[in-house]
């Protein structure tokens, strides 16, 4: 394992830690439109698992999807959210240090396996810790329990920014200051950026 996976599987604990203590009150609204913090924690849940099945697949060469199907998987956050509030917080915990512990028993050869994500791209397994990292600190903010941005490291928010400049493609260059840079490249609540003509960034569409 090289130190870039190291440092990127650091972001994924850290992720993990900051969502747990959201798991306080899932019965409050998220900052997520229509979804509750059950939402956030169910869907949490399901892409640990969903990741789980590319460190298999990189692990043995036997494809498996992260999903059956985008409304499968839809299906399956919805029908997690009526779980108590301990399995959910059960669950968050147990599909996390499981995800964990496959991903560190990789050897150098399966990390450079191809996989493909639910998008149907395909990738070496080496991003399926940068997959996890994205999901456990953009949603720890979305719980709407307190955390924010700034309180992610600055060398993944900068990774991050990076990562959703190439995926959206043509966005605008904006200046300011980096959570709140990282804030609006995601589609979230942000302040203090500015456009090109020194105005007030327009919004974009949520992101991930």
């Amino acid at each position: 394992m090289d130190q870039v996976t190291e440092r990127v599987l650091e972001w994924v604990d850290d992720g993990t830690a900051l969502c747990r203590r959201a798991l306080g009150e899932l019965d409050a609204p998220s900052l997520l439109p229509g979804w509750s913090r059950r939402h956030v924690a169910a869907h949490l849940s399901l892409n640990a698992e969903a990741l789980g099945n590319l460190v298999h697949w990189a692990r043995t060469g036997e494809e498996r999807p992260m999903y059956p199907s985008a409304e499968v998987r839809n299906a399956d956050i919805e029908e997690g959210t009526s779980r108590s509030a301990e399995e959910l917080r059960s669950w968050f915990d147990e599909s996390a240090s499981v995800l964990r512990a496959s991903m560190v028993t990789l050897t150098d050869q399966q990390w450079q396996a191809p996989v493909r994500t639910a998008q149907g791209e395909s990738i070496p397994a080496t991003r399926i810790p940068w997959m996890r990292s994205r999901e456990v600190m953009i949603h720890a903010v979305d719980f709407g329990a307190g955390v924010t941005f700034a309180d992610l490291p600055a060398d993944f928010l900068e990774a991050l920014c990076e990562d959703i400049r190439t995926q959206r493609g043509d966005v605008p260059a904006v200046t300011g200051p980096l959570p709140e840079v990282a804030a609006y490249l995601s589609g979230r609540p942000y302040s203090e950026v500015v456009g090109p003509d020194g105005k007030r960034a327009e919004p974009l569409p949520r992101w991930l």
